[in-house]
């Protein structure tokens, strides 16, 4: 029974953010190991990453096609790759991993556009390959809590959402024409690079992933109005939501709200009841029922759902946060994978990762957005 697996890692320097996020996410259960990778374009930087991490020379790749079509050749060639490059990657390194029979972890966006991401689907599907995309908040234990909450019921059918992901960390972008105020902005304001949608692409998604799996609804139709001050590029959106069930909905998502770090903060409202999750406080869900006290219900506690208390690595009161958000989607996934090299079948919370068709409902979600805003927010189906 084969009880590790190796991986590759497509972008992700040693300068890279999310890439290293990324690395410690996986190292958490020790059951996978960096065995391949093309980790930068620049040859320095590539090599300098490979040396740090011990990856052979031979298994450093100048490209993710090369690193795809030798991975895919070898006997012992990696399991699953993790893609953490700019967005302009995202399409055609997940299609060539794909193609060559290799799992596919991305960072999100999945791609531009739609009919990409149904094709990477249609690829997966047909070569029996799982896919994932990093919509890293539903790692989450109370994210789950909430999600085992409502679906099963506890604050009746959901009637209303609001939500924000607001930062301020591009405030001084406003007006700045070409100008790169902040480094970490410079390729999200390219839209050869980012798409059509900076702060949309980058962080609304993560709003309509993270209320979609906590409800299990499905957007219909937006209005959007996306502020751009001289960019090219959003740095604001106001949006209005519709869900297949009926239910309406506002998200804010911003990058120019002074005062705001990495403020995620999910309120869904229901008949009996209401669930709010901030972000910067993880470890915390407010559970209100009709008519009574608002509860706070603590991660690592005897009282959350089972599958809660699965994913809760520390005793209650020890905070857990992104990197714990990562290595669960990371556990899950490789456990996933394990079973299928063991010639298991997956079921249940086998695919309690954001699979790709999370990413495809991410793309719509930002076209749709797009187009409604370039209309003077007209209700656009999603």
């Amino acid at each position: 029974m084969k009880k590790t697996l190796s991986y590759g890692m497509v972008g992700g320097s040693l300068t890279a953010f999310i890439g290293g996020v990324h690395r410690v996410g996986v190292d958490f259960d020790g059951r996978a190991f960096l065995k391949a990778g093309c980790f930068s374009q620049n040859e320095a930087k590539n090599k300098e990453c490979a040396e740090f991490y011990q990856v052979d020379d031979e298994r450093t790749y100048k490209n993710f096609h090369e690193m795809a079509e030798k991975e895919g050749s070898r006997e012992d060639g990696i399991d699953f790759v993790t893609i953490t490059a700019p967005n302009d990657v995202h399409y055609e390194a997940a299609k060539a991993f794909l193609e060559n029979g290799i799992h596919v972890l991305c960072e999100k966006p999945l791609c531009f556009e739609i009919g990409q991401a149904e094709e990477l689907k249609k690829i997966a599907e047909e070569k029996n390959l799982l896919f994932c995309v990093n919509y890293s908040y539903s790692g989450n234990a109370m994210v789950k809590e909430a999600r085992e909450l409502i679906t099963s019921g506890y604050i009746g059918d959901v009637i209303n959402v609001n939500a924000e992901y607001l930062q301020e960390y591009l405030v001084d972008d406003i007006g700045a024409g070409d100008q790169v105020m902040v480094k970490l902005s410079s390729w999200r304001k390219d839209p050869a690079v980012a798409g059509i949608s900076n702060c949309v692409g980058d962080i609304g998604t993560h709003i309509e992933n993270t209320v979609s799996y906590m409800t299990g609804l499905k957007l219909k139709r937006v209005a959007a109005k996306l502020d751009y001050w001289g960019q090219p590029l959003d740095l604001n959106a106001n949006i209005l939501v519709e869900f297949e069930n009926g239910a309406h909905g506002v998200f804010c998502s911003s990058q120019v709200c002074v005062g705001h770090m990495n403020g995620l903060v999910v309120r869904i409202f229901g008949t009996k009841g209401a669930i709010e999750w901030v972000q910067e406080n993880p470890n915390i869900l407010y559970v209100t029922l009709k008519g009574q006290p608002t509860q706070i219900y603590n991660r690592g506690m005897g009282y959350v759902t089972e599958r809660t208390a699965e994913v809760s690595r520390i005793p209650s009161g020890h905070p857990e946060g992104l990197y714990v958000a990562f290595a669960n989607i990371y556990r899950v996934w490789i456990s996933s994978i394990l079973k299928l090299k063991n010639g298991e079948e997956l079921s249940g919370y086998d695919y309690d990762f954001p699979s790709i068709d999370d990413g495809i409902e991410g793309v719509k979600f930002i076209q749709a957005c797009v187009k409604s805003s370039k209309n003077d927010a007209v209700w656009t189906e999603v």
